[in-house]
């Protein structure tokens, strides 16, 4: 039987989030067609099952659809009946998918992934960003929500294609947080902490290159990553913050800047390892030994230990 997602037209973030839920994760409606309808309509038809989550609708050309709408004022997977900040649809779909997804419950990092998405749908829904740091900066610009808010200006009556770019964008918010959880939960699991004259350091050996970025975040002089797949070797110091940027961007940190120039380990490395390919940066904070930018270069075959050894050392 034909399955279809109903959700209200000129889409915004919840919308497409709720829909994108059950597409995307609810058993058996992966192949759903979505439809769009006024807020606060149901999809035109005979209702055969009626006030349930999945509504049962018979056309007039007589084919017979299972329904779930969702967002559309309608009492289905809907919060405008909910006297509460805390909840959307996109957080009550979620809820209705890990109810009926056992698969889904079983992997942490998806849950916690889809959770934080959910979280934002919220935080979004209940116009919470006038209180995020300096909200009229332009860093919020190149949000989802504002995406979303910019293609509907550009196809302002297609409903489709607009849910199509939030869905994608969805699907690839999805994928970066279960990338970034992933390297949290590496870092507090198996990071080896280490000081340097720079200041506290990370190191980790792992095929997930988000800990770079996620180390860099969380306040570490230098970040260090062997792939114990390639042998290839990465560090990378904290950026400087750019002159203006703690105006611009509204930025407040308690991050110190630090001078590093990674020159020396760069010379210690090229003749501990000098069949492995060291390439520095010229900024002299990023010392490369392979990216997936250039899978040409060679690995070494120092052990992530040595390499700390060497930092600790220099």
């Amino acid at each position: 039987m034909m399955k279809i997602i109903v959700t209200h037209k000129a889409s915004d973030l919840d919308a497409i989030g709720s829909s994108w839920m059950i597409k995307r994760f609810l058993p058996g409606w992966e192949n759903a067609e979505v439809r769009f309808v006024p807020a606060g309509n149901k999809l035109a038809g005979k209702y055969i099952i009626l006030n349930e989550i999945i509504e049962k609708v018979a056309f007039d050309d007589g084919e017979e659809a299972e329904v779930i709408h969702v967002d559309t004022g309608m009492r289905s997977l809907d919060h405008h009946q909910i006297a509460s900040d805390d909840v959307c649809s996109t957080s009550i779909a979620l809820n209705y998918v890990l109810e009926h997804n056992e698969d889904l419950v079983k992997d942490k990092t998806k849950v916690a992934a889809l959770k934080r998405i959910s979280e934002y749908a919220v935080n979004d829904d209940h116009f919470q960003e006038v209180f995020l740091p300096d909200p009229t900066s332009d860093i919020y610009s190149f949000s989802i929500v504002s995406l979303i808010h910019g293609i509907k200006l550009i196809y302002p009556k297609d409903d489709a294609s607009v849910f199509a770019f939030g869905s994608d964008a969805l699907d690839s918010v999805y994928h970066f947080l279960e990338n970034q959880i992933w390297a949290e939960n590496e870092i507090s699991e198996k990071g080896i902490r280490f000081d340097t004259k720079w200041g506290k350091s990370l190191a980790i050996e792992t095929h997930n290159d988000s800990v770079m970025k996620v180390g860099q975040t969380q306040g570490y002089a230098l970040t260090v990553r062997k792939d114990p797949s390639t042998g290839n070797v990465r560090i990378k110091s904290r950026p400087k913050m750019r002159k203006g940027n703690s105006e611009m961007l509204g930025i407040k940190t308690k991050l110190e800047d630090i001078d590093v120039d990674l020159t020396p380990i760069y010379e210690k490395l090229k003749k501990m390892d000098p069949d492995a390919t060291w390439f520095l940066h010229i900024s002299k904070r990023m010392l490369l030994n392979g990216s997936s930018k250039n899978p040409t270069m060679k690995g070494s075959k120092l052990t992530l230990e040595e390499v700390v050894e060497m930092l600790q050392n220099t």
